[in-house]
């Protein structure tokens, strides 16, 4: 017995003094995050019901996200990064939301199965004795301030895709390509074209020390050939692919800070086409559409940081193009003129209620039905206090293209989207699309904690109600969100 017990503790003992070696050798280190957010919604069940009616009950809820990371240095030229992420709601049986509480408190047996990866990358420096770094996985790629390329910011989950990115700098330049696979159909539609998968190719080359800051020229092709068809042909009838160019540049001159970008895209638009206002604009199934399309962004601030509370001012205008009646002809050509946000953070651009996140899509639930969109803002900043921050922005938004010039069906046609809230047929109506109105109070608790509030009310338009088939003049949401890392 005595033997055993020592033979036992022997190996434990070597055990412990391994892993403790392998530990050193590979130099892990541990870090974390618990973010807890509650909020009240007035707008109603969800982004693709968002009644803004005023008899309809404000839903609440609390949300949270754990995450746990592994950075690991291998050796000289290998590291590794692991982000193991847990996304709930409180009281709900399924992550991130849904139906039976099989891990809330009634629950003996606790069955909460949210846990998953949300970034598993390897990184290899100077990959093939070139001067590249050569990462593969899955991982978040934001490009500059989140405008085509982000990881959403703010919903609990956030974004990442599965990914080969190469790396290179020197000296105040940096280049990058990556390739993320989006969809992985499994079905091969042609011999010719392969597998019905969606896949993104990225291109950036970024200069820092111009002009008071730093520019970046950005090329991405969406590949999308088939567009979920699988009796695709070589024809491009099917397609729904997208060229994105453009170039950004931001710094400081003369004391005003300011940025300015500028992205032009072009390719097929099948699939957006058919969306556009739930088909009343819509071409024939499988004809090829034209898209051409653009955006722009301007932005102006200044921060006066040698005065009481550090009060600073910006002013901003957004223009993303849209798609007229004049556009879509059902019986010859058809061009799809709306910009499409890839990958953007639309909760940092177009209002913190989230009414804009897929503005170049074709549809009622989250977009413009496909008219583009305007955006005005004004946004102020101060700091009462040491710690605190206080925050407010307004947004004057409206269509790209007049709603009074895409009546869709026609008048006189019942198109769901085409009444407004009194029963009659949309006409007469100006292109914006309401105001929101965002105050948000941010205290930097210790080194480790941030415990944000905020507060939003969006006024709604006849043409806004027209476009979302919404009842209701205005809502309020509200928010208080406690980000601890470690």
């Amino acid at each position: 017995m005595k033997k055993n017990f020592l033979t036992a503790a022997a190996i434990m003992v070597t055990a412990f003094f391994i892993a403790t070696t392998f530990a050193q050798a590979a130099d892990v280190n541990f870090s974390g995050q618990i973010l807890t957010r509650w909020e009240v919604n007035e707008q109603g069940a969800g982004n693709g019901a968002r009644d803004f009616d005023n008899a309809t009950d404000p839903s609440d809820s609390v949300g949270s996200r754990v995450a746990l990371n592994a950075n690991v240095n291998v050796n000289d030229t290998t590291s590794a990064f692991i982000q193991m992420q847990s996304q709930r709601t409180w009281g709900s049986g399924v992550a991130n939301g849904g139906a039976g509480a099989n891990n809330g408190s009634f629950q003996v047996n606790d069955q909460d199965s949210s846990v998953g990866i949300h970034q598993a990358y390897f990184t290899l420096k100077n990959f093939a004795a070139l001067p590249v770094d050569l990462k593969v996985g899955k991982q978040e790629i934001i490009i500059d301030g989140h405008r085509l390329f982000g990881n959403t910011i703010w919903t609990i989950g956030k974004q990442a895709h599965d990914a080969v990115r190469i790396d290179h700098k020197h000296d105040n330049m940096s280049f990058t390509y990556a390739w993320m696979v989006g969809s992985e159909s499994g079905v091969n539609v042609n011999a010719e074209l392969g597998q019905n998968d969606t896949e993104n190719h990225l291109f950036t080359a970024a200069y820092k020390g111009v002009l008071g800051g730093n520019m970046t020229m950005i090329y991405n092709y969406s590949d999308d050939v088939c567009n979920g068809n699988t009796s695709c042909t070589d024809d491009d009838a099917n397609a729904n692919e997208i060229h994105t160019i453009g170039v950004r540049q931001a710094g400081q001159l003369f004391g005003i800070d300011y940025r300015g970008e500028y992205y032009y895209q072009w390719g097929d638009a099948d699939q957006d086409a058919q969306n556009l206002e739930g088909g009343a604009r819509a071409v024939a199934a499988g004809t090829g559409v034209d898209r051409d399309a653009y955006m722009f962004g301007v932005r102006l601030g200044k921060a006066f940081n040698n005065v009481a509370m550090k009060p600073s001012l910006t002013l901003w205008y957004d223009y993303l193009s849209g798609t007229s009646d004049s556009d879509i002809d059902t019986t010859g050509t058809a061009t799809y003129k709306s910009f499409n946000t890839l990958f953007d953070t639309g909760h940092k651009f177009y209002g913190l209620m989230d009414n804009y996140l897929c503005v170049g899509e074709g549809t009622s639930a989250c977009g413009t039905n496909g008219l583009g969109l305007q955006d005005i803002a004004i946004k102020a900043k101060l700091s009462p206090m040491p710690g605190w921050t206080l925050k407010a922005d307004y947004h004057w938004l409206y269509t790209a293209e007049g709603v009074i010039g895409n009546p869709g069906a026609g008048v006189g046609a019942s198109v769901v989207g085409e009444l407004n809230d009194v029963g009659t047929v949309r006409g007469g109506r100006d292109s914006s699309l309401g105001n929101e109105l965002d105050i948000t109070l941010i205290n930097k608790y210790n080194a480790n904690t941030n415990i944000s509030l905020g507060f939003s009310n969006y006024t709604t338009t006849v043409a806004y109600r027209d476009l979302r088939n919404v009842v209701g003049n205005g809502s309020n949401w509200a928010y208080v969100q406690f980000d601890v890392k470690f």
